[in-house]
């Protein structure tokens, strides 16, 4: 701890991404990255993006991403200015925890679920509760409703794949009117429905999304939040006294390409279900127990072998998975959908490590 710090910094517990090894021939289903490059058009708006402009700002409100992710959303009802943008979902979050979620009351979210949500109650000063999931590790809605600050989860639920249903959530957001209910939609594109369907009939409903997954631009990192205009305005408040040009001009051009290219988008993202629905089954068949999944991942424990030495004899292979050594999960195995190459290659060694 250095004498230069200030007070908060040493009580902080950082978050701790994915590893990124640098293994030859490695195959890396730890991350959740959509094994599908980009479409083609992103890369053609981005080298559009590469000359004498890059000397100038971008534009500050990145209106043409808000009027192309609304245009995508219209059948909502959605308009530019229920869009905010940042950069991936991450910041987006972040500022959402010190405009919406910063209350006297503490926030809830899952026992089980993304890990970075209890970093920033640490960095924001945000109490929080956790509310365990059920046995089948599914959220119970009926859980929430207490007093509380703010209700966020993922939908898909993260690393489990769980997902809520439509009707669920809109009885959470009809039992909870008097607090911001924020749905981190991060996977839902690969077996989801959003729920931006419902932001026009509850206010109190925030809808978080990223280009990072299915649309294969996590190396860009482009987030967005669709909700009510007064929950946008608190949003960019927050924004615009942190860092008033998120996204840059290369961010903006590749994320509506992104949008526009919906053929591409389709084509890929059944590729990366059937693959999900055709590992879930070799699994089960080597003796995995496999939470049934709306993502692209499998989160699956093996009923005899030990999940760690699974991940060690799967790395020696040069194949990496995600374990996380947390209490109710320490036995799982959460395995991001590779290629169909890819997901051939994680069973065959499997076999072969099972025996």
């Amino acid at each position: 701890m250095s004498k230069y710090w200030s007070a908060i910094v040493s009580g902080l517990t950082p978050y701790v991404p994915g590893e990124q090894p640098k293994l030859p021939n490695l195959i890396k289903l730890n991350t959740n990255e959509n094994p599908y490059g980009p479409s083609p058009r992103v890369l053609q708006a981005l080298a559009g993006e590469l000359g004498d402009t890059l000397r100038l700002y971008p534009d500050p409100n990145a209106d043409r991403l808000k009027q192309a992710i609304a245009a995508y959303h219209a059948e909502s009802g959605i308009t530019a200015g229920q869009v905010f943008v940042g950069n991936g979902s991450d910041e987006v979050l972040a500022h959402v925890f010190m405009a919406l979620l910063k209350h006297e009351q503490p926030i809830l979210f899952p026992d089980i679920t993304y890990s970075f949500y209890p970093v920033y109650c640490g960095l924001y000063g945000v109490e929080h509760v956790t509310v365990p999931l059920d046995d089948s590790f599914e959220i119970r809605v009926d859980d929430y409703f207490r007093p509380n600050g703010g209700i966020l989860f993922p939908n898909p639920n993260a690393p489990t794949g769980c997902l809520l249903t439509m009707k669920e959530i809109e009885r959470l957001l009809l039992g909870s009117a008097d607090s911001v209910v924020v749905i981190d939609e991060a996977y839902v594109d690969f077996g989801g429905e959003s729920a931006i369907a419902l932001v026009d009939r509850h206010p109190n409903l925030l809808v978080v999304q990223t280009l990072s997954k299915s649309r294969s631009l996590a190396g860009l990192r482009v987030g967005f939040a669709v909700g009510h205009v007064d929950l946008i305005e608190a949003l960019e408040r927050v924004k615009n006294s942190f860092n008033s040009y998120p996204l840059d001009r290369l961010a903006i051009a590749g994320a509506v390409a992104a949008y526009e290219d919906v053929e591409y988008f389709e084509k890929f993202r059944q590729a990366v279900i059937v693959s999900r629905d055709a590992l879930t089954s070799d699994l089960q068949t080597l003796g995995f127990q496999v939470l049934p999944s709306a993502a692209n991942f499998l989160f699956a424990r093996h009923l005899r072998k030990d999940a760690g030495q699974l991940a060690a004899d799967l790395r020696a292979r040069s194949i990496i998975v995600r374990h996380f050594r947390l209490p109710r999960i320490d036995q799982f195995l959460r395995i991001s959908v590779g290629t169909e190459e890819q997901c051939r290659t994680l069973v065959d060694a499997l076999r072969e490590i099972l025996g």
